[in-house]
């Protein structure tokens, strides 16, 4: 006979009876749902499994108790002021969360957010308008409507009424479009009425002009042009050329006019040499004119007679009294504010031009803070430019 240390370990002498009580079924069965449960949520790979869960109450307000709520939190609060506050779109582009608006369409049981219509929101003109729009070789191209809309006017953010007969300044920022985080900043940061440039390069153009637009900012196209020392400095494809046959310069314009709707008209980038050629200049002045487009003139080139071309070919056009960052340090783009105001104090009006980069955005954007406070109308570019008028 073997004894107990001759025995396999785990064996008994003897078999033992299993015993079966009704607590030990519960416990059984309450461990095999468990394990069920957890097999389903693995196999079923929960995203949100094992995540901090949080349930919110979506509560519905009538706009009157809305009102109410709000003036009654203004009240408590004298010390917030409105400027504080952020609009939904700013909160959506920060945060990734989509608002589904008025007409806009969810998946059945989908969460949806309303969002109140804000009443001192400014509200831009949709684009595409059917009327103001050309299918050409390229894409859709602006003109003018057959009931006489001008994109240049549809498109156009209002400017405020200037009764009192403040100075008023327009300023134009460009160069948006390729840098997405520098296009995104200027959208929130700028106020409505900074009118933004689009370049014609950038991959999702469509959307972040639709975004400017929404945040209230009428928008323009820019127009690469040939410089004094292209090819060696190469403002990018389809460049106009002052030297190309006006047939090839207007296929690539109508290239150019095709990449984005809702631009209330055009502005040179680069182009000392283009603007400076009378010949160059004259067709691509007229299509734009037929168009119904303003024209803008960065002056970045003192030889320029963009300004007297359009003017012979009835294009409504404007020429920047200063470029605000030519010099891109604070302390230089300060001054140059400052200069755009002693313009605007002497002649009613003055136009500033820049570029988005972080400087020039959080700069102006902190200027124009306390700007109205001075006694100066911050107003969208298009409200500067004089109605076409033909010379020639």
């Amino acid at each position: 006979m073997g004894s107990d240390l001759t025995r396999p370990l785990g064996l008994e002498s003897a078999p033992r009876r299993l015993r079966v009580t009704a607590r030990g079924l519960v416990l059984g069965f309450a461990g095999l749902a468990v394990a069920a449960l957890a097999g389903y949520l693995g196999l079923a790979r929960d995203p949100h499994g094992g995540e901090p869960v949080a349930v919110a109450a979506i509560e519905t307000v009538a706009p009157e108790a809305a009102a109410s709520k709000l003036a009654a939190n203004a009240a408590s609060a004298p010390d917030k002021a409105p400027d504080n506050r952020i609009s939904a779109a700013e909160i959506e582009r920060e945060s990734g969360v989509v608002v589904v608006r008025r007409g806009g369409a969810a998946v059945p049981g989908s969460v949806v957010l309303r969002v109140p219509d804000d009443p001192s929101a400014v509200r831009l003109q949709p684009a595409p308008d059917p009327r103001l729009v050309e299918h050409g070789r390229h894409g859709p191209l602006p003109k003018i409507g057959a009931d006489g809309a001008r994109p240049s006017e549809v498109y156009a953010r209002r400017a405020p009424s200037n009764r009192q007969g403040q100075p008023r300044i327009a300023i134009f920022v460009g160069g948006l479009g390729i840098g997405r985080q520098a296009t995104a900043a200027a959208i929130a940061k700028l106020p409505g009425p900074v009118t933004l440039a689009f370049a014609p390069y950038g991959a999702d153009l469509a959307r972040q002009v639709a975004d400017a637009r929404e945040a209230g900012h009428e928008v323009m196209l820019q127009l690469p042009m040939e410089p004094f020392d292209y090819p060696d400095n190469d403002p990018g494809p389809q460049t106009l050329i002052a030297g190309a046959k006006p047939d090839k310069n207007l296929d690539r314009l109508q290239w150019l006019l095709s990449r984005f709707p809702g631009y209330v008209g055009v502005s040179n980038f680069m182009g000392g040499k283009f603007t400076a050629s009378a010949e160059a200049l004259t067709p691509v002045m007229h299509a734009l004119a037929a168009r119904g487009l303003i024209f803008v003139d960065d002056a970045s080139s003192m030889r320029s007679i963009a300004g007297e071309v359009a003017a012979s070919q009835g294009l409504a056009a404007a020429k920047a009294d200063v470029v605000i960052d030519a010099e891109p340090t604070a302390a230089a783009i300060d001054a140059a504010l400052g200069r755009l105001e002693q313009i605007a104090r002497a002649k009613g009006t003055a136009l500033g031009v820049a570029s988005a980069l972080p400087a020039s955005t959080a700069r102006i954007a902190a200027w124009a803070q306390a700007l109205a406070a001075r006694g100066i109308t911050l107003v969208p570019v298009s409200s500067l430019v004089p109605p076409p008028r033909r010379t020639g």
